[in-house]
């Protein structure tokens, strides 16, 4: 696994970055949704990783069940084998019927079989932000056999502080929504190669002002033409997009 210095000179990863999967035409954060972003080309995934009641790491976005699976109410409390039963597919389409939750194990093994680079973000339940950075960044750090190392992120300081403390050597990165003026410092102060910030915030001052600190930056979710031109034109490291149907990830 590569190691440690990654920064905004030496960033080796791929420029467009599929949203949860392919997570627009197919059920996010399933295998199902990779496994169409790779069919469009996409060779870099972001996804959302949370734990099991049993400590499992599975990709799920949201705190409840409802919006993806045939699940209802909190997630928190369930074990994996009760989660890995629930159909995480047909609230999407019919096609997808059936699709399961995909553990963490499950995704490592098809990045590593499609020699494709993942950016992990952590989506903790309320209370175990600590404990979700570490067990997820140790089950990376034990378990990924992929090129490139994968890119932890998160909105999240507590969850970004365990993996800190779990896999110091793996690459991290602070995910913001708002333009904070210690935004800098914080990353820094978390060992972050990284800022991911919504695509509205990135001018060329703050690519400069964090490309000077070494930090790269990525932007969050890139749909459109002229956002994704205006971005690239500024320099931005990495365009995560719901739009692989569109976007060429060679470009």
């Amino acid at each position: 696994m590569m190691q440690l210095p990654i920064d905004a000179a030496t960033w080796p990863y791929p420029r467009w970055i599929a949203h949860r999967g392919a997570g627009l035409f197919a059920p996010e954060n399933t295998l199902a949704a990779f496994r169409l972003g790779h069919a469009h080309g996409y060779r870099m995934f972001e996804c959302d990783v949370r734990l099991s009641a049993d400590g499992v790491p599975f990709l799920l976005h949201d705190d409840v069940l409802d919006r993806t699976t045939d699940g209802k109410g909190g997630v928190a409390g369930l074990d994996w084998p009760a989660l890995s039963r629930l159909d995480a597919g047909s609230w999407h389409s019919p096609g997808f019927r059936g699709e399961p939750l995909a553990s963490l194990q499950a995704v490592l093994s098809f990045c590593e079989a499609q020699d494709c680079a993942l950016n992990v973000e952590l989506k903790p339940t309320p209370g175990t932000e600590f404990e979700t950075g570490v067990v997820v960044a140790r089950t990376l750090e034990r378990d990924w056999r992929g090129r490139l190392p994968p890119l932890l992120s998160s909105f999240r300081i507590e969850a970004l502080r365990g993996a800190q403390e779990g896999a110091p050597a793996l690459p991290r990165a602070l995910l913001i929504e708002r333009l904070e003026p210690d935004c800098v410092d914080l990353a820094l102060g978390l060992g972050c190669v990284a800022v991911v910030a919504h695509h509205a915030l990135i001018t060329a001052r703050f690519e400069a002002w964090l490309r000077s600190a070494g930090l790269a930056v990525l932007a969050y979710t890139v749909n459109d033409d002229a956002e994704a031109w205006r971005l690239r034109q500024i320099g931005v490291h990495g365009l995560i997009t719901d739009r692989v149907d569109h976007f060429d990830p060679a470009s």
